[in-house]
């Protein structure tokens, strides 16, 4: 019932685009006039940046590439912000932090969070630099931290280790708004992934913002299984050199049932909640359709601790608590699990 109902709204919004009302970064809804969560995936290119806006409350997370800075502030002003609350560079790449300095220019802010202080890069220098500007220090939260803005609650889940790969230090935040739940990884790959498994955390969210753009790097089936997102929003360049989105990424997505939505495909993506519903407005070509995904059927069964799979009949099952279900001997394999021997699955 609930993706139904998500589905009319979403028609709804559609009809709107046909009839010419599109929701345009000149132009923008204010829908946060009468409450409720926005979250807009700006886009910026092979890049990320999104503007998270509650109850009168802003945070920006990432500010793409130097070269967008002024089309960020842009954004922002058409919004009519001139107050960040909080600005969060998840992670010490151009992509990520370069176009920061200029909303840490142009905007008062509240706090400026990053996985780190320092970091050999121009970018990242004049990122501190704005942020000193503004009497501020650069601070590094810690994972399980918790903070209000507006009536959503934001979790930092990550990083919860110390690693040598940048992308893994990516800060990792899930926004709660009522019973409606973002999840955003920077670049996080497989390793921080597998680290923040490992620790329990609640993944299960609604919308999911596709790690490292879409990189076969990032989004491991095992990550996705856990966080089965009914919407997944990748931010990437239209025939960007990396590939990106990966085909296996698309595919591992569409086997959790997920809808996605594309930066390069439909320019900035817009999700509206009012704490039990999530809508989407694109800023160019139509929105997907939203259908009652099919229950992914259970082929194999792994083991978390020990990285073993099976086939469902096998003697040797983990309890109830331990298991990770695959659809396929491929994903299981690809998610780092070795057959068991006694199944031979």
């Amino acid at each position: 019932m609930k993706r139904l109902k998500c589905f009319l709204l979403a028609f709804f919004v559609w009809l709107m685009l046909l009839c010419g009302c599109q929701f345009q970064m000149e132009e923008p809804v204010q829908p946060d006039s009468a409450g409720g969560l926005s979250v807009h995936y700006i886009d910026v290119g092979q890049a990320d940046c999104t503007l998270l806006e509650c109850d009168g409350q802003t945070m920006l997370i990432d500010g793409g590439n130097a070269e967008d800075s002024s089309m960020v502030v842009s954004y922002l002003r058409s919004r009519g912000i001139n107050y960040l609350d909080y600005v969060v560079c998840t992670h010490a790449h151009e992509d990520h932090v370069g176009g920061l300095s200029g909303p840490l220019n142009t905007c008062s802010v509240g706090q400026v969070f990053a996985p780190v202080t320092e970091y050999d890069s121009k970018v990242f220098s004049n990122f501190v630099y704005y942020t000193e500007k503004q009497g501020l220090n650069v601070e590094v939260p810690a994972a399980d931290d918790v903070f209000a803005l507006g009536g959503a609650t934001v979790t930092v889940l990550g990083p919860r280790e110390e690693y040598g790969e940048t992308n893994d230090t990516s800060i990792v935040l899930r926004v709660d708004y009522g019973n409606s739940s973002f999840l955003f990884t920077g670049d996080m790959e497989r390793a921080a992934e597998e680290d923040l498994l490992e620790a329990g955390c609640n993944l299960d969210v609604d919308v999911l913002k596709v790690g490292h753009h879409g990189s076969n790097t990032s989004s491991s089936y095992v990550f996705l299984r856990e966080v089965m997102p009914e919407y997944g929003v990748i931010s990437c360049g239209k025939d960007n050199d990396y590939g990106h989105p990966h085909d296996e990424v698309v595919s591992r997505l569409k086997d959790a049932g997920t809808t996605i939505l594309r930066t390069d495909e439909h320019g900035t993506v817009t999700a509206f909640s009012d704490g039990e519903t999530i809508v989407f407005a694109v800023e160019k070509g139509v929105l997907p359709s939203v259908e009652e995904a099919e229950p992914i059927p259970v082929a194999y069964i792994g083991n978390k601790k020990s990285q073993v799979f099976h086939r469902t009949d096998c003697s040797g099952l983990p309890a109830e608590h331990n298991r990770v279900s695959f659809n396929s001997r491929d994903a299981a394999v690809d998610a780092g699990y070795k057959a068991c021997g006694n199944c031979k699955p």
